[in-house]
This record gives structure tokens, sequence and C-alpha cells, in this order.
């Protein structure tokens, strides 16, 4: 699944209101409008401090429901502005991660990438509560100055989706996810899931949009049927359990 993280069930989103806060949480305010199961208080303050932002306010602005397809996320969650996106995700090896990204601009439909060419607008992150980790866009000062340039792809078709890797992608049925590191964290980490750390084989975007690996696109992923390889490998992928819900809170 896209924006929401690897491969899983697109739990919530989760709208952003900046110091609005009603309610404590590990010393930070943080009040959470319309509940979320995969955000209690401890994880809502770790998302604030991550934001660096004081006291936050989160109104649910979309929690995914039996036969939900990325449409649907994106009517709840297009034009809310600065969102979370939390992700209840499995690994091919059956363990269970809690993940997700913070989009400063919103979400849209219209098929484009959110550019960022300038450092102060990289501030999008993306974050692993399970295995505790937080990362962010990365910088021009890196070698290759556009590597952290793609923030989020926005597609009326596809779920939440971080970066070029894709670092963070949900699928069209918000049932399954990739991870593969490139425009945010540590480059020297590039091509590693930020859900389980294991790393993918390189993929490419194919031209039907689907996300293939780099045998794929060469032997003509998104053109011809037979080289199209409309899922990503055995090993990258990663299916959400039947009751996963998604939730997205943005700033309000």
């Amino acid at each position: 699944m896209k924006t929401i993280i690897a491969a899983a069930g697109l739990a919530t989103a989760l709208a952003l209101g900046a110091n609005t806060a009603s309610a404590q949480a590990d010393h930070l305010g943080v009040d959470v409008s319309g509940g979320s199961r995969l955000l209690d208080a401890s994880r809502a303050a770790q998302l604030g401090r991550w934001l660096g932002a004081g006291d936050i306010k989160l109104s649910n602005v979309y929690t995914l429901r039996p036969g939900d397809t990325a449409p649907g996320f994106h009517q709840a969650a297009d034009g809310n502005g600065a969102t979370f996106t939390l992700l209840e995700v499995t690994n091919p090896a059956g363990r269970t991660y809690l993940v997700g990204g913070y989009n400063p601009q919103s979400w849209s439909a219209g098929g484009t990438w959110n550019e960022t060419p300038r450092d102060y607008q990289r501030t999008a992150f993306l974050f692993n509560m399970t295995a505790p980790a937080v990362y962010r866009q990365t910088l021009s000062d890196y070698v290759l100055p556009s590597q952290g340039l793609r923030q989020t792809f926005n597609d009326l078709n596809l779920g939440p989706e971080f970066g070029s890797g894709p670092d963070l992608f949900v699928n069209n049925l918000l049932d399954g996810a990739v991870s593969w590191q490139l425009s945010y964290g540590n480059p020297a980490e590039e091509g590693l899931s930020i859900v389980d750390r294991t790393r993918r084989r390189n993929r490419a975007r194919g031209r039907d949009g689907s996300v293939c690996d780099l045998a794929g696109a060469r032997a003509g992923c998104g053109g011809d049927a037979a080289g199209r390889r409309r899922r990503a490998p055995r090993a990258a992928r990663m299916r959400a359990r039947a009751h996963t819900h998604t939730h997205v809170h943005a700033r309000i």
C-alpha cells in the first residue's frame, strides 16, 4: 500500500492542528479527535516529539473499512493539510509493525509528485513505532542533491506514497505495501525497508504506474504483458491482516 507504509493495511489518517491540545500525553499536549485504535497517548506524544511543534491536536479524518480502495482514502484525506498516516503491517515472516509518515502538504489525486527543491521544504518524515526510528527527507547537501526531492506521490488510484523508492507505498486495494528506502533517511541505507530493515531488490515504476523490480523493467515492465510485473517481488511484499484499520489524522 502507499502512503501509509510498506505492505500493510492503511490504518488511520490524522489531520494535524498545532497548539490547540486539550489533553496531556507524556508532558506533551496531544488531543486526538475521533479516536484511533492505533494511536494511544504515548504514541501520540512520540509523534509530537518527532514533529517538534509543541502541543498538537489531531483529528481522525480516515479509518480503513472493509472493501475500501484508494479513491475512498483520497475522498477523506485530500485537502486536509498536514497529516500523519499510520499503518499496521505484517512482513513475510509474520511479524507486525506500526509504521507511518508525516506529510506536511495536503494529499491530492492529480497523478503528480510533490517536489521539494529547497531544504526548508523537506520536512516530511517516515517512522516506525515498533522498532523506534524516524527517517527524514534527505537534504540537498548529499552528493546527489535531488535524492530527497520527491516528497510524496498523489494519485487517485494509489494509496499514500512517500519518496522515490518508493520509501513507503500503499497499493490501490489498501491491502499491501512496499518500502524501499531512497528519499528518506540515511543515504547509506538505501534499499532497506523502514518496516523490518531487510534489503529489497532494486525497483522502478512501470509506465502503467506499477512498481517493478529492475529486471522486470528491462523486460518491459509497464509495457508488454510478458515482461510486466504489477507487484513487487515476493520478498518485498507484505500483507495487511484482515482486521487492520487505517487512520489518517490531519491538521485542523
